[in-house]
Order: C-alpha cells, then sequence, then structure tokens
C-alpha cells in the first residue's frame, strides 16, 4: 500500500471534532433555551422563543450523525470501546433529544395540551445536555481497557466528575439559549434575557474553574500536559483567553450589545473545546487507544475522506445560507405555527 503524502488519521480525528463542536455550539442554543422555558411562563414568550429556532433546530443533528457515524467509520475500535462505557448516557441523550423533537413538533397542534408539551420539551432538553455533558466527563475521566474491548463495569460513568461536567453542559448550554434570545428578540422578552445572562454566565464560570481544577488529577499525563515545562507556554494562553474572553462578555451584557454576547460565548465554547483537545491529544480513548491505534486502514479514510470533501462544504453552505435568511429580530406576530 502507498504511504499517503500526510497524516489521515489525524485529519480525521480533526474531521470528527469539528463535527462534535458545530454539533454542541448549534444545537446547544436551542437545548440552553429548552432549558429556560420555565422562566418564561408567558405564552406569547414561549412562541416567540421557539420561533427563534424553528428555521435552524431541525437541521443541528447533521453535525451529530456526522461525528457519530464518523467516529464509527473512522475509528471503529474507539466506537467498540467508547460505546458500551456510555450506553446508558448516549441513551438517555437520544430519549432526551426526542422528546424534545416531538415536543416542538406537537405543541402547536393542541391548545389544551400545551403545558405538557412545553414539559416535555423542558426535560428532553435537560436530559440531553445533561447526558452530553456526563459522558463528556466519563470519557476524561478514562475508561477500563483490556486488549481490545471496554472491561469496565455498567456504572464506571457515573462519578461526582462526571456529575460536575454534565451541570457544566447545562450552564453552558443555558448561557447560549439566554445570548442566543438577547440576540433575536426585543423587548420584556429580550430584558429578562439580559438578565439571566449574567447569572447563567457566573455559572458557567464557576464550572469552568472547576473542571478545570479537577481534570488535572484525574491522569498524570493530564498534569504534565498543562503544567510541565515547557508544555506551560503553550497551555497557558488558553486560560488567559478564557478570562479575558469572560471580562469580554461581561462588558458586552452591561453595554446591551444584542448580539456580541452570543458571539462571544460561542468563543468561550472554542476556547474550552481547544483546552479539552490539549488534555486528550493523541488520544481519543484517554490513556489507553491514540487516535493511530484506532484508526481503519488509510485506504478506507482516504475513500471516506471524498465524501466528507463534498458533504461537509455543502452542510456549511446551506446551515449559513438558513442563519442568513432568518436573521434579525423574531416577533410575535410572525413564525412558525
Amino acid at each position: 500500500m502507498t504511504a499517503l503524502p500526510f497524516d489521515i488519521a489525524t485529519l480525521w480525528a480533526f474531521i470528527i471534532a469539528f463535527a462534535v463542536f458545530m454539533y454542541v455550539v448549534m444545537d446547544g442554543f436551542d437545548l440552553g433555551l429548552g432549558m429556560l422555558f420555565p422562566l418564561f411562563p408567558d405564552k406569547q414568550d414561549r412562541d416567540v422563543m421557539m420561533n427563534t429556532v424553528a428555521p435552524v433546530w431541525d437541521g443541528n443533528e447533521t453535525w451529530l450523525v456526522l461525528g457519530g457515524g464518523g467516529l464509527m467509520a473512522a475509528f471503529p475500535l474507539a466506537y467498540a470501546v467508547l460505546m458500551p462505557a456510555l450506553y446508558t448516557p448516549i441513551i438517555a441523550m437520544l430519549i432526551g433529544l426526542i422528546f424534545r423533537g416531538v415536543a416542538f413538533e406537537f405543541r402547536w397542534r393542541t391548545a389544551s395540551e400545551r403545558n405538557r408539551w412545553d414539559a416535555a420539551f423542558f426535560g428532553g432538553s435537560l436530559l440531553a445536555a445533561l447526558a452530553q455533558g456526563i459522558a463528556l466527563g466519563a470519557i476524561l475521566q478514562g475508561v477500563q481497557v483490556e486488549g481490545r474491548a471496554y472491561a469496565g463495569g455498567w456504572w464506571d460513568w457515573l462519578t461526582p466528575f462526571s456529575i460536575l461536567t454534565g451541570l457544566a453542559v447545562v450552564a453552558g448550554y443555558g448561557l447560549l439559549g439566554a445570548t442566543w434570545l438577547v440576540m433575536k428578540t426585543d423587548g420584556s422578552l429580550r430584558d429578562r434575557a439580559y438578565r439571566l445572562s449574567g447569572i447563567l454566565l457566573v455559572a458557567t464560570l464557576l464550572a469552568i474553574v472547576a473542571v478545570s481544577a479537577a481534570t488535572p488529577f484525574l491522569q498524570a499525563d493530564y498534569w504534565r500536559r498543562w503544567f510541565e515545562w515547557p508544555n506551560i507556554l503553550f497551555t497557558a494562553p488558553i486560560p488567559l483567553a478564557v478570562a479575558l474572553v469572560t471580562l469580554a462578555l461581561f462588558t458586552s451584557l452591561a453595554r446591551r450589545q444584542d448580539r456580541r454576547p452570543f458571539l462571544l460565548t460561542l468563543v468561550l465554547f472554542a476556547l474550552t473545546y481547544a483546552g479539552l483537545g490539549v488534555s486528550l491529544y493523541p488520544y481519543i480513548v484517554p490513556q489507553s487507544i491514540t487516535i493511530h491505534q484506532a484508526a481503519a486502514p488509510d485506504n478506507s479514510l482516504a475513500f471516506m475522506i471524498v465524501g466528507v470533501a463534498v458533504l461537509v462544504p455543502l452542510i456549511l453552505g446551506y446551515t449559513a445560507w438558513a442563519y442568513w435568511v432568518f436573521r434579525g429580530k423574531v416577533d410575535a406576530s410572525s413564525g412558525y405555527h
């Protein structure tokens, strides 16, 4: 087999990481919006909230499919190890997404049971967000591997650290949802979203600090990557950038700059995601299986990259077009019904 002129396994790792990040930030704000539903009891406010995401919400799972399908196809060993370790939170996430999706459609079809569907929308969003965070924590803390198979127990994913990361994701998605409402709404709804954004920013910042403080003690390699010399020269800019972005976020909320808080929240997510990359690379199953050990044969990866080279620009193109077409504020007189 002829050697490829570049490291295609690492390229595929970046493709999957990109797909997961796109899912997190694009589905994160509508999951966050769902979790905020109980704080907006007025029917008209809830209708406007739903209308802000109606044109785009059901396309966001495209990235989840790409990330999960890409992991199975490009890194089958990692998929075979991680899925048994995460069955429970993954199934819980899928159940939450189903409830969220069904509730989104059905709440418009009935007036008498709308409150029930609103509750399902809230519960499904919360369950999905919490499950995603718990799965992240379970991966970070490491899974037990013997040979080429998962060797842990059914409940290994459930630890204080995974609960912490679950709550951190809930807070972060809530911040995304609140700043999205700031950008997309007006009047009293936007005013309340501004207040919630400040509270959720504090909660998210505390969660970032807590998770960042706990992570280096999970694995000795995490500590070396972040704090040993000369690694610290390359890792120190990430927490510094987080601090600067957080300060800019507080400032933009205080000045009531409608668009900037959401955009800065996306940057904050990108920085924390980069921090995860620093901790994990080159492992795809922390401290057990590297990217190259888990990768499919180069010929298979090269064959699949052709499809990705076509599909990803298409997905990015129609997504950008949808957001452009439905840009601007949403009011109560128009939208999805």
